[in-house]
């Protein structure tokens, strides 16, 4: 794992809420692949009148480069030196990166995103006939970078009829002709028969409700060549999945996120030159484990190695890697023990409930670490379950003594008698551990390595 040192740079994403995102992943995976000395990190900007601080601020930092998502690619726009036209005319920026005088310098790279997920799936646009669903977000893009690349026509289809002939004349406008008609998603039937389409979904539906499509008639599919879904979560909504039933091909949003992100990177280290497709393929490889792949949970007492194993875990499959004392740490601006000292380890279990419920709701699989005293809790128990498969590292009272010993960090062990504690502690949690394990492994006289490779035999099935 890289470790951080005095010339290393940083690069970030501002929004909020930012705990979901893909982008670190994205951007820390190219940096590996490119030898860069980086790390990206995301910034959770929880107002507009913090945004324009946060961004002066990456400035005088030097921040070599920053993205930018929901719900400031348009706000931002104000605190920029420089926009570039592309961006400017779509009214929305998602990359910020640095001017030689100073400030940042805006644009949006979900055109190129966009552009080289469909030629990387063999899509062409110049001469087709295009239909964009939605009207506003990745559409305004999509709807541009169509007419700019030679689209036959371009039929934008939205619940709100006066949102899609709006956008349509901004295309037609730039493009100067007519090639952009604003449609009602009701009167998608009208469409011409003689031709098949291009199909960019650019809703949200589909994001909350993976079970429902923007338009759900079998038939719409079988006028489709080609779908793409700008959802990435689940990989094969219901849209892709009535376009793939109907013969059409089908392009999954995690394409144009990887390329966005990959623009980004080329356009802060213009040094890096175009990445090569087989670096592209390494990080599109990791962001499907992530998406598609199951969370792998390490649960045990203090000193069971759960971090140091979850670290390797996370190296060898490219997933992120968490630590729920660390993501409380972070959040309350202090140490486990002074937050023991000062709200009491009931308010600390509480804070650790919360934190599990949220990555619950992300999504995103990972190799997560959790606090010894967490699986005590029914609803934990049930939460870990939820998110996937649990791993109980067991280790013996003395050799948590023997690791542990001098650790001044841990508050459950202060006192005269901390291999009693330890015992005393072990007997209360051991029912606990195995009624949330889904595996046990006995830690005692292995290395992490060894642990590590006892986890994937585990999850392939091979051992039990």
């Amino acid at each position: 794992m890289n470790q951080t040192t005095g010339e290393t740079r940083t690069c970030g994403l501002i929004g909020h809420p930012v705990a979901h995102t893909l982008s670190p992943l994205i951007h820390n995976t190219l940096a590996a692949e490119t030898d860069m000395d980086l790390v990206y990190v995301p910034f959770d900007v929880e107002s507009t009148e913090a945004l324009h601080a946060a961004v002066e601020g990456a400035a005088a930092l030097g921040v070599a480069g920053l993205n930018v998502t929901v719900p400031y690619k348009r706000d931002v726009m104000r605190d920029l030196r420089e926009i570039d036209p592309a961006a400017k005319r779509i009214g929305a920026v998602n990359t910020l990166v640095p001017m030689s005088e100073g400030g940042f310098k805006g644009y949006n790279t979900d055109l190129d995103g966009l552009y080289r997920a469909l030629t990387a799936s063999g899509a062409s646009i110049e001469g087709d006939s295009v239909l964009i669903l939605g009207a506003g977000g990745v559409a305004r893009p999509a709807a541009f970078l169509c007419a700019d690349r030679g689209a036959r026509e371009i039929f934008i289809l939205n619940r709100t009829l006066v949102r899609a002939e709006e956008l349509a004349d901004e295309v037609n406008e730039a493009a100067g002709r007519r090639v952009a008609y604003g449609m009602s998603l009701a009167d998608h039937r009208s469409l011409p028969v003689d031709r098949k389409y291009l199909c960019l979904q650019c809703t949200s539906v589909g994001l909350d409700h993976e079970n429902e499509a923007v338009i759900s008639e079998p038939a719409f599919y079988h006028r489709l060549h080609t779908a793409f879904d700008a959802v990435y979560r689940p990989m094969e909504t219901r849209f892709l999945r009535l376009a793939r039933e109907a013969g059409a091909r089908t392009i999954s949003g995690l394409t144009m996120l990887l390329y966005q992100g990959i623009r980004a990177y080329e356009l802060w280290f213009p040094q890096v030159g175009r990445i090569p497709e087989e670096q592209a393929q390494v990080i599109y490889e990791a962001l499907h484990r992530a998406c598609e792949g199951e969370t792998i949970i390490l649960i045990g007492f203090m000193g069971s190695g759960k971090t140091t194993v979850a670290g390797l875990l996370s190296e060898h499959l490219g997933l992120p890697m968490r630590d729920t004392d660390d993501m409380i740490v972070r959040e309350q601006g202090m140490s486990v023990k002074e937050i023991f000292e000062r709200f009491g380890e009931e308010a600390f279990r509480e804070m650790e409930t919360e934190c599990v419920r949220k990555l619950t709701e992300h999504g995103m699989a990972s190799v997560l670490s959790v606090g010894g005293g967490l699986p005590m809790r029914p609803e934990n128990r049930v939460l870990l379950h939820r998110l996937g498969k649990v791993f109980y590292l067991r280790t013996s009272p003395q050799e948590v003594y023997n690791r542990l010993q001098g650790d001044a960090s841990r508050p459950l062990l202060a006192g005269a008698n901390p291999m009693d504690r330890i015992e005393t502690l072990q007997r209360e949690r051991e029912e606990q551990y195995l009624e949330a394990a889904d595996f046990v492994i006995d830690t005692d006289g292995c290395t992490p390595e060894e642990v590590m490779a006892l986890i994937l035999r585990m999850q392939r099935g091979e051992e039990q």
